[in-house]
């Protein structure tokens, strides 16, 4: 069984590797996986799923196209590294050096940023759902805030609010904002933050005189005030019609 098990093991590497040398130089391959060390390399669609290149130094290497999922690039030398259209999914970037890197089109989603220098990196046409450690100085608040009502959408609140407390830190005055989190917290049953939230982006909503934004945060503060001593039963409760529509309504404050 154990001989049958590293037989397949030993064939699905053959074919990964086939498939590799296709679009990669292979010796160049060899020598990052062996010595970490391979500036300016082609490294073109390289397969390089969960390798350990951490420290790596690949500064001015090529690698758009290459496959890197969660592969741990921690405080490895990314310099004006190409990685347009890369598959970064999942990867760990802690500490890394990405200034001037290429990121166009780059699949960056679950990516682990905390640390990461990336001076001089447009993300724009990046896909960073779910990243965490994201710095501020690379997104605008829209991008956050984008961001946070993709995850409310999908269920993960916590990491909603995160995204939309980032929008909030970079433009103290998006009210979208402060309603958005405020339906993340009430999905929470943190009702108290909620009302506080929908009321600041009320507030909000009447200095910018956006009327559709106020609407919604009236329609929310009222909901929270008549129901203030609802029992909520053990788990997550099923959302109602009213939240779910407030939730697509957010749809339609970005950017502001």
């Amino acid at each position: 069984m154990k001989s049958c098990i590293l037989a397949t093991i030993a064939f699905l590497a053959t074919i990964s590797f086939s498939q590799t040398t296709q679009a990669a130089n292979p010796e160049q391959i060899r020598q990052l996986l062996t010595s970490k060390q391979c500036q300016n390399c082609d490294l073109t669609g390289a397969g390089l799923v969960m390798a350990d290149l951490s420290g790596a130094d690949l500064s001015g290497a090529n690698l758009a196209g290459a496959n890197l999922s969660r592969a741990n690039l921690s405080g490895a030398d990314l310099r004006g590294t190409n990685l347009s259209g890369a598959v970064l999914f999942g990867v760990n970037l802690s500490r890394a050096r990405l200034n001037g890197a290429i990121l166009l089109g780059a699949d960056l989603r679950n990516t682990y940023l905390v640390n990461a220098q990336l001076a001089g990196v447009n993300i724009s046409d990046a896909n960073l759902q779910g990243a965490i450690g994201i710095p501020s100085q690379i997104a605008t608040p829209e991008n956050f805030y984008t961001w946070g009502v993709a995850e409310n959408q999908k269920g993960n609140q916590q990491h909603a609010i995160d995204y939309f407390n980032q929008a909030i830190a970079l433009k103290s005055d998006y009210a979208g904002a402060y309603l958005a989190r405020g339906i993340a917290r009430y999905q929470l049953f943190d009702r108290q933050s909620a009302l506080q939230d929908a009321q600041k982006a009320a507030q909000l909503f009447v200095s910018q005189n956006n009327n559709a934004g106020l609407q919604a945060a009236q329609a929310f503060i009222q909901e929270l005030q008549t129901q203030p001593n609802e029992k909520i039963s053990a788990g997550k409760p099923n959302l109602t019609d009213f939240v779910g529509s407030l939730s697509s309504l957010l749809l339609q404050f970005f950017p502001f």
